[in-house]
Order: structure tokens, then C-alpha cells, then sequence
């Protein structure tokens, strides 16, 4: 089988990471006999460096024409300037709400080796195996009016969170879909108790859990969401929420599997049922202070191309073979310097991903 697949390194350890997860698709391709043609764009810091804008049309263009985007991270103190009139999260945003990837899944899972990797006590974090299903093209980053201006009292701003019924309804479709092919249970989580966005939001949760009687829903306010997955991590099955409580929620819970760099993520233009668009990316940021050290742990990207093939390309048994690799490869002892405890061996980028390569290849 052959599949068009768009590659935008990014900014910091993008590239880095990206390269590891490429050659991992290359062994997949080579050993379940598919053509992966890559075509490589620019996103981020190193695009507006390029042309003056952090996501240019020809890009775009490109991503539309393909059948699924792995992408690497953006940003970085070079680009920083708070009143700077293009930034390279403009390109991220502007790539999602291009390509309708309106549902983020970030899956987290604790591995039995890596229990003791994390800062919190191994009872807690055992068996913990969660989905956070993100709204991601709404809410407060893309809301109009967004501004600042300057009044005689001092200065003014305004972000707008701005939800329409249908943009709640297809993710929480998402959710329940999700959550019925899981251990069908769906945490909605919310602000009902302040925000009127939030009060839709529950109205219309509890509007559509009549046509999923097999899903239990639960209704929680985000900060004692933001508890309860410190305190009881693994009572969670599937959370679908709002953008910004989904960004904050999923880099707290990625502290649940010791590190940033062990959590894959995926962008999709729809329910994931058959092939669906989508773009994949480590949750991570492009960490510049790591950057051409061959520090980074690339295992997050690696993943996402797995998550890449299940989700958009229906290679089940491809994914699986990645994911197979890569427990292989962690049950030996190998470790990046994010995931290192004592007595393991320490690798860098390259060495990891060499080594996932190798047995996909056996």
C-alpha cells in the first residue's frame, strides 16, 4: 500500500525527533511491504525565519494533499517577543483549524517499568490507562475578539471563549465513540459552575449520553479533575473537554508516565472509525536548551507515527509492531535521560531510536 505523508520537523529538538520517527515508519514500511512518500514542509520558528510567516500557504497546500501530518514541535526563545506580530504557535493553530483537526487524543498509560520514574508513589499511578479527548479548533485560542489596546485608566485585553452547539456535539460524538470501545466510561469535564460555555457543554453531555446507554457519563469541574488525577489517576477511562482545560489537563497528566517524552498525540478532522485525517506530534515542546545534543527522548514521536497508522492508514498490526518494539526495548533496560533510574542504560535520541528500529526489523 502507498501513502502521502506530510513531515514538519519544527523548531528545537523537532527535527531530531522527527528523523528517529521516520526512519521507524521506513522499518515498518519495509517490513510489512508499504511505500511511506514523505514530503517535508516548514512550521513554526523556522518558517517565519524563511518566508515571514509561521505557516505559509504552499505548507498547507501540501498537508491538504496528503493522507495524514507528522509533525515535531515549534517554537523556542528566538521567537519569543511578546509583541512579536507573528509567532510560531500561529502556525500550530492555524494548521488545525486549515486541516478541520478538531479532535486532539492523548492517550496515557503507565507502564509497569516505568513505575518508578514518576514523583508520585507507585500505588497511586499503577494501572493507570486514560484518554483525554481535547477540543482543539474552539474556545478561548480561537475566539473572537482577541486583542489588546491601550485606554486612559491603563491597558486593555480581551480573549473571547466562544463554543456553537455543533462544535461541542462533535467531541463529544468523539468521546462517547471512544469511551464505548474502551471500558466505557466518559468524563466530561467542565466549568458549569461559572462559565455559560461550560453550562451548554453539560446540557449537551447530557443530551447525548441517552443514544450511548452503554457509556456511564460523569460530569466534573476542571479543578477537581486537576485533583483527582494526582490523587486517583486510575479511575479515568476517557476525558473529553474544552481546549484550554484540555492543554493544561494532558500536560499534568503526562507526568502520570514519568516524562513529556514518552506521550504521542493525534490531531483528527473526524470520529476515528476507518481512515481518518489526522496529524501526529509528540505532546512535548521543542525544548531549544536540548537541542543537536542527542538528548531528546524520541519515543513520544515514534509513537504517534503508531497512532498515524491505526488511526488515519488502518495498520493495526503495523501500529502494533511499533508498540511492540518499543515495550522490547524499555523491558531491556534502555532508557533517554528523561526515564533514567539507576542501573539502566542511558541512551541518547539516535540510540533509542535505532534500537525500536532494529526489532521492527526482526
Amino acid at each position: 500500500m502507498e501513502f502521502d505523508i506530510a513531515v514538519l520537523p519544527g523548531d528545537g529538538i523537532g527535527p531530531e525527533v522527527t528523523t528517529e520517527a521516520v526512519k521507524v515508519l521506513q522499518a515498518v514500511g519495509e517490513r510489512f511491504g508499504h511505500r511511506f512518500d514523505l514530503h517535508k514542509g516548514l512550521l513554526g520558528g523556522c518558517a517565519i525565519d524563511a518566508s515571514g510567516t509561521a505557516l505559509s500557504q504552499e505548507t498547507l497546500d501540501m498537508c491538504k494533499q496528503c493522507d495524514a501530518v507528522l509533525l515535531g514541535a515549534v517554537g523556542g526563545p528566538k521567537w519569543d517577543d511578546p509583541q512579536a506580530k507573528v509567532r510560531p504557535e500561529d502556525g500550530l493553530l492555524g494548521l488545525r483549524k486549515g486541516l478541520g483537526l478538531f479532535a486532539n487524543l492523548r492517550p496515557v498509560k503507565v507502564l509497569p517499568m516505568l513505575v518508578d520514574s514518576t514523583s508520585l508513589k507507585p500505588e497511586v499511578i499503577k494501572g493507570v490507562d486514560l484518554l483525554v479527548v481535547r477540543e482543539l479548533t474552539g474556545g478561548l485560542y480561537f475566539g473572537q475578539p482577541k486583542e489588546q489596546w491601550q485606554t486612559p485608566q491603563g491597558r486593555q485585553v480581551v480573549d473571547t471563549l466562544a463554543y456553537s452547539e455543533a462544535e461541542i456535539q462533535r467531541i463529544l460524538r468523539v468521546g462517547f465513540e471512544l469511551a464505548r470501545a474502551r471500558r466505557k466510561k466518559l468524563t466530561s469535564v467542565d466549568k458549569a459552575n461559572v462559565l455559560e460555555s461550560s453550562r451548554l457543554w453539560r446540557q449537551i453531555a447530557t443530551e447525548m449520553s441517552t443514544d450511548y446507554p452503554d457509556v456511564e457519563l460523569q460530569h466534573m469541574l476542571v479543578d477537581a479533575c486537576a485533583m483527582r488525577l494526582i490523587q486517583r489517576p486510575a479511575e479515568f477511562d476517557v476525558l473529553v473537554t474544552e481546549n484550554m482545560f484540555g492543554d493544561i489537563l494532558t500536560d499534568e497528566a503526562s507526568m502520570l508516565a514519568g516524562s513529556m517524552g514518552m506521550l504521542p498525540s493525534a490531531s483528527l478532522a473526524g470520529i476515528p472509525n476507518g481512515r481518518t485525517f489526522g496529524m501526529y506530534e509528540p505532546i512535548h515542546g521543542s525544548a531549544p536548551s536540548r537541542a543537536g545534543q542527542n538528548l531528546a527522548n524520541p519515543i513520544a514521536t515514534i509513537l504517534s507515527v503508531a497512532m498515524m497508522l491505526r488511526y488515519s492508514f488502518e495498520l493495526e498490526a503495523e501500529a502494533q509492531a511499533i508498540e511492540n518494539a518499543f515495550l522490547a526495548t524499555l523491558e531491556q533496560g534502555y532508557r533517554t535521560y528523561d526515564i533514567m533510574s539507576e542501573g539502566k542504560i542511558k541512551l541518547g535520541t539516535k540510540e533509542m531510536g535505532e534500537l525500536i528500529v532494529q526489532r521492527i526489523k526482526s
